[in-house]
C-alpha cells in the first residue's frame, strides 16, 4: 500500500472532510475511473481531480 495514501485519507478523515470527497480523491489518486453521471457530486468531482493530481491542498475547501 501507498503510505502517503493511507496517511492523507487518515488526515481527511480525522479532519472531519466531506466524505464525497475523500471518496473522489480516493479514486482520482489510484486512477479508478469516475463514477457514473447521477451518483457525482461537486465534493466528488473535487477530489477526485485533486487525487489524479497527488494535491493535498484543497482538502481543507470541504470540511
Amino acid at each position: 500500500m501507498n503510505q502517503a495514501y493511507y496517511d492523507f485519507t487518515v488526515k481527511m478523515e480525522s479532519d472531519g472532510v466531506n466524505p464525497e470527497y475523500i471518496q473522489g480523491w480516493q479514486g482520482g489518486y489510484v486512477n479508478n475511473p469516475e463514477r457514473e453521471e447521477q451518483r457525482v457530486t461537486e465534493a466528488y468531482n473535487a477530489g477526485y481531480e485533486a487525487g489524479l493530481e497527488k494535491n493535498t491542498d484543497g482538502s481543507g475547501d470541504w470540511k
